[in-house]
C-alpha cells in the first residue's frame, strides 16, 4: 500500500524507514523541497492548506498520517473525506489548543494543573490571582520546544510576560513543582487493538528534550498502570489510530497531564533498537491494522538528542552499543538533527555508556542516569 505523510520531517523519515520492511511506500507533502524525509521516499511540494497538493495526496495515497500535529485541521478534514486518516483530525484539534487540550483532559477526569483562558491583562491579573506565582503563561496555539511560553515568577514577570505573548490568545497554567518528567507512548490500531510503551522519564534544557530513558529510577508498576490509563482514556474517547505519547509529571504521588502529542515522538526513538517493535513500526502496523508489536524493552535502553550539529560518527560508534541516527538536516542553533540510541544489557552498562557519550553528542548535559 502507499501511506501518504503530511509532513516531510525526520519523524515522516522514520516511519518511511520502519514502513520499507513491511512492504509499504511513501509519498509526502511538505512546504520545504529539502525536507530531509524526501531523501527516503517520494516528496511533493506544496502548502499543507493546498487544496489541489491535498487532493493529489489522497489519489496516491491508500491511507494519510501525519508527522507534525500542526497541520491545519481543516486540512486533515479535507482528506478524510477522499481518504483515511489516523490519527483522527478530532486529535489534531484537541492537541492543538492547550486550552481546549487541558479541558479535553479534565472532561476525562485526567488530573492537570490549574488553568484559565487569557484574552486580555485583566484576564491575566485575575488569573494570576486565582492560580498564584508561580505560574507559566503560553500561547494557545503552536508552541514546541519551549517556545511561546514564559515562567512568571513575580509580578514583574507579569508584565513583560503580557507585552511578550499578549498579541496572542493565551493560557495560564499553574506551575507544577514536578520531580520528574515523564512521557507514556501507547498505539491503537484500526481493530482496536492496544499496547503501551515503558513510561520514559525525559530531561529537558532550554525547553528542549536532551535525553530519554525508560524505566528509570523513577518507574514503578503503580505508575506505570496509571500512565497506561490515562492515555487508555484519550484513545478511547478520539476512537483513536496510531501512536499517542503523553507527557507527564510526576509530583509528590500524583502524576499530572502536561500535554499530549498525537504522533510518533521524540521520547519513543528509543524503541528504534531498543524495543521489539520500535513506535514507529508499531504506527505503520496500527494505521494499516495490522496486528500490533510487542513493546517490551530489550536490555537497557537510553536516547540523546544531537541539537545543532552531529556528533563525531567515529566518536559515538567507539562505544559498544550505540547507534547514530542523522536527519540529513543543515545544522542550527536549537535544531534536532540526530540523535544516538544506546542499549545495554544492565543499567550499570548503560549508565556507563551515557556518561561516555554525553560529552561527544551533548557536550553540556550531565549525567543522570541511576544504577
Amino acid at each position: 500500500m502507499t501511506i501518504g505523510v503530511l509532513g516531510g520531517g525526520q519523524l515522516g523519515r522514520m516511519i518511511a524507514l520502519a514502513g520499507y520492511t513491511l512492504g509499504q511506500r511513501f509519498v509526502f507533502l511538505d512546504p520545504g523541497a529539502e525536507s530531509s524525509a524526501g531523501h527516503v521516499g517520494n516528496l511533493r511540494v506544496g502548502a499543507y492548506d493546498d487544496e489541489e497538493r491535498l487532493s493529489e495526496l489522497a489519489r496516491k495515497s491508500d491511507v494519510v498520517t501525519y508527522e507534525f500535529e500542526n497541520v491545519p485541521v481543516g486540512s486533515a478534514r479535507f482528506l478524510n473525506e477522499l481518504v483515511r486518516v489516523y490519527p483522527p483530525p478530532r486529535a489534531l484539534e484537541v492537541s492543538q489548543d492547550r486550552l481546549d487540550e487541558k479541558g479535553f483532559f479534565a472532561s476525562l477526569g485526567i488530573p492537570t494543573a490549574g488553568f484559565a483562558a487569557i484574552s486580555s491583562k485583566d484576564d491575566l491579573d485575575r488569573a494570576v490571582a486565582k492560580l498564584g506565582l508561580p505560574a507559566v503563561l503560553k500561547t494557545r496555539r503552536f508552541g514546541y520546544d519551549g517556545k511561546g511560553q514564559w515562567v512568571l515568577r513575580t509580578e514583574e514577570d507579569v508584565g513583560r510576560a503580557w507585552e511578550a505573548l499578549g498579541a496572542a490568545s493565551l493560557v495560564l497554567e499553574a506551575f507544577v513543582p514536578f520531580e520528574r518528567e515523564m512521557s507514556i507512548l501507547a498505539v491503537r490500531s484500526t481493530k482496536g487493538e492496544t499496547r503501551f510503551y515503558p513510561l520514559v522519564e525525559n530531561e529537558h534544557r532550554d525547553g528542549i528534550l536532551r535525553v530519554s530513558y525508560p524505566r528509570s529510577d523513577a518507574w514503578t508498576a503503580d505508575l506505570q498502570a496509571r500512565a497506561e490509563e490515562h492515555a487508555g482514556r484519550v484513545l478511547s474517547a478520539l476512537d483513536y489510530v496510531g501512536v499517542l505519547a503523553m507527557e507527564l509529571f510526576i509530583t509528590g504521588d500524583k502524576l499530572v497531564a502536561n500535554e499530549m502529542a498525537p504522533r510518533v515522538h521524540n521520547s519513543g526513538h528509543w524503541t528504534i533498537e531498543g524495543a521489539e517493535t520500535s513506535q514507529f513500526e508499531n504506527h505503520v502496523r496500527a494505521i494499516l491494522g495490522m496486528p500490533l508489536g510487542s513493546t517490551r524493552m530489550i536490555g537497557c535502553s537510553a536516547m540523546i538528542n544531537a541539537i545543532g550539529k552531529l556528533p563525531p560518527r567515529e566518536a559515538v560508534l567507539a562505544v559498544e552499543g550505540a547507534h547514530l541516527h542523522a536527519y540529513g538536516k543543515d545544522g542550527a542553533p536549537g535544531r534536532k538533527v540526530g540523535h544516538v540510541t544506546v542499549r545495554a544489557e544492565t543499567r550499570r552498562e548503560l549508565c556507563d555508556k551515557v556518561e561516555s557519550l554525553l560529552p561527544i553528542v551533548d557536550p553540556d548535559g550531565r549525567p543522570s542516569l541511576r544504577a
